[in-house]
């Protein structure tokens, strides 16, 4: 999973030049959130009842990485 974000990550900022990406994540959700962070993402907030999964409520841990060579 890691070659393949890694792989999209870079045609995302090279390719397409965005300047941002964001990844959201539920936060019990370990595994992924070990991921984003070892790629990059860092974490900039909890949004409360982001997405209904199987009929409940759930909070999300929201996430961002910045492209380190964007320009105007």
């Amino acid at each position: 999973m890691r070659e393949s974000l890694q792989a999209a990550i870079d045609y995302v900022f090279v390719t397409l030049k965005f300047h941002r990406i964001e990844a959201n994540v539920i936060p019990t959700n370990t595994r992924s959130r070990g991921l984003l962070k070892r790629l990059g993402f860092q974490e900039i907030g909890v949004a409360p009842h982001y997405l209904r999964i199987n009929k409940q409520w759930q909070e999300h841990v929201l996430t961002a990485l910045i492209n380190p060579s964007w320009k105007d």
